[in-house]
């Protein structure tokens, strides 16, 4: 018997799950989602354990070198200054993501009109600004509503405490006389959605046990399976396919025993990532599209943005409790977010300030940045570190650049037979400036707040969790792999709705927009299925405007 779904969805991550859950509330669909990893258990995080630093650095890793796991494939970064980061499971890289979620500004979506560089989006911030609602309400976001530098919230859930290190360098930036603002951060300051609130732990990046933090296993996946999603896990996608019409029909993947299996289907909704989206399509190779699936005019895994980060840390003599709290939620500064011409670089970056480290990091790290002695004097030494640290990490806007790019590596290949990945990404000039200038900023703070700087730095190699650009939209099909719907061009039935299509890269995590654009995409979708199918779907109610479901409201 034929196994035939309405809807295919690769990828369970934030926008595999986000696309699930819109996607179901159209009754009487089949919708299967692929996951080439497996489920976590929350019991199994390294925050449960007195080791967790540890596990950190190993079998919860970003990196997937050092994880792993059979669910990664091959990834080589050697001709790129930034590694890259991520984690293939069920709710994708949100499992071990600090849960940062600012928004972009409108000004991102206009950047050639604006200041000249990057390109324009197919559609404004405005078009985009009830699906970001939308998907706060889902995940649950704290902050504080009144920023002057992000002025359309409307509601949100309190926001994290800033703590001893919060206060401290908020004051600095007052007295420098620059914007700062409590994180955005999906992580629940009060029950919300059924998960209960944060207490603290600090490892949000190596699993929330707590359920406190916004990963989509916790937040979108339980009403997506509840609307009657289908999740088939260790089900790797090797290849899309095409009938003789051109449109998609189906996917080929290996499951768990390692047997080659096939699903058909009458769309096909891509949510593989910004490295797993454009390798799944440079792999679907047809007489249509000898060099891959939507390659017709190149563009399939180039213009890989991945937001290049400056770090630069200080040293206080007070003891700040830093360590403590939300590792990526404390404050942010959006004070060089936009053009300016009074700076040698187009656009901006945010300065993100960090909790300091826990203990070993603060050792381990202290010792190879020759702070601390081994022997005698460590113990001293140490204490006058650990708690007394802060960081600030600028996240710099990567304008979109043709030659940066992925490509299949055949001569390194994943559990299945499927071949890995090879990143080619250099920095541009303008990078480079901001890189520079943000470093200058950033010790300028530590400066008005009375620390010492023992570390400055740029790029940040281990750093490369923003993956974004490689199946760009655009209303013009010689520029680009999708349209403002994320429809490709070239196949009207197959839609890729996660980071890779985004145009250019703003200058802040780009989680919340990657997820508002796939609600955007496939409320668009739910809305058009007969017309895009190409066959008839399944019985079903008529499709309705994505608008809110009964949930636990977010007050701020």
């Amino acid at each position: 018997m034929n196994d035939i779904a309405d809807i295919v969805i690769v990828g369970s991550g934030a926008s595999g799950a986000a696309a699930a859950w819109r996607l179901s509330r159209e009754r009487g669909l089949r919708i299967v989602c692929l996951e080439q990893g497996g489920a976590t258990r929350p019991a199994d995080y390294p925050s449960t354990r007195t080791d967790w630093e540890l596990a950190r650095a190993g079998s919860y890793s970003s990196n997937p070198a050092i994880r792993n796991n059979v669910a990664d494939y091959p990834i080589d970064d050697s001709a790129s200054p930034i590694a890259i980061a991520n984690y293939n499971g069920f709710g994708g890289s949100t499992i071990l993501y600090s849960a940062h979620f600012p928004r972009f500004h409108p000004s991102d979506f206009r950047t050639r009109s604006l200041d000249g560089v990057g390109d324009d989006w197919p559609f404004d911030y405005a078009t985009l600004q009830p699906f970001f609602t939308e998907n706060e309400r889902m995940m649950g976001v704290a902050g504080l509503v009144g920023d002057p530098a992000n002025p359309d919230y409307e509601t949100l859930l309190p926001p994290v405490p800033l703590g001893g290190a919060g206060r401290a360098m908020g004051a600095a930036f007052n007295h420098l006389g620059w914007h700062w603002w409590p994180s955005y951060a999906a992580i629940n300051t009060h029950r919300h959605g059924n998960r209960a609130a944060c207490i603290n732990l600090g490892p949000c990046n190596a699993g929330c046990a707590q359920g406190a933090k916004a990963s989509v296993d916790v937040t979108y996946w339980p009403a997506a399976l509840a609307q009657g999603v289908e999740v088939r896990m260790h089900c790797r996608v090797r290849e899309i396919t095409l009938d003789a019409r051109g449109l998609a029909n189906g996917v080929e993947y290996v499951d768990e025993q390692n047997r080659e299996q096939r699903i058909d289907a009458r769309v096909v909704v891509l949510a593989a990532s910004g490295i797993g989206t454009p390798r799944l399509l440079l792999n679907s190779k047809s007489s249509a599209f000898p060099d891959g699936l939507l390659n017709d005019n190149g563009l399939v895994g180039r213009n890989l943005m991945l937001h290049p980060l400056a770090y630069t840390e200080g040293v206080f003599e007070q003891d700040l409790q830093s360590s403590f709290g939300p590792h990526g939620a404390c404050i942010l500064s959006q004070q060089f977010y936009e053009t300016s011409r009074e700076r040698d670089f187009a656009r901006g970056y945010t300065m993100q300030v960090l909790r300091g480290a826990p203990p070993a990091e603060t050792a381990v790290s202290g010792h190879y940045m020759r702070q601390l002695p081994l022997g005698p004097g460590h113990h001293a030494r140490f204490a006058k570190l650990y708690n007394h640290t802060v960081g600030i990490a600028a996240i710099a806007e990567d304008l979109p650049d043709v030659e940066n790019r992925i490509e299949l590596d055949y001569d390194h290949l994943d559990s299945s037979g499927m071949p890995g990945v090879k990143v080619h990404y250099r920095l541009g000039e303008n990078t480079k400036r901001m890189l520079t200038h943000a470093i200058d900023m950033s010790k300028q703070v530590f400066a008005a707040a009375g620390a010492k700087v023992i570390s400055s730095f740029a790029p940040v190699r281990h750093t490369g969790w923003h993956l974004m650009g490689t199946a760009r939209m655009g209303d013009d099909p010689a520029t680009s792999v999708v349209n403002r719907n994320g429809q490709a061009h070239a196949v009207r039935n197959l839609f890729v709705v996660d980071s890779s299509v985004f145009v250019t890269s703003g200058g802040v995590n780009p989680v919340a927009t990657a997820q508002a654009i796939t609600l955007m995409a496939t409320d668009w979708l739910a809305r058009n299925l007969d017309a895009v199918a190409g066959t008839p779907l399944h019985a079903r109610a008529p499709a309705k405007p994505c608008e809110p479901q009964p949930a636990s409201p977010i007050t701020s």
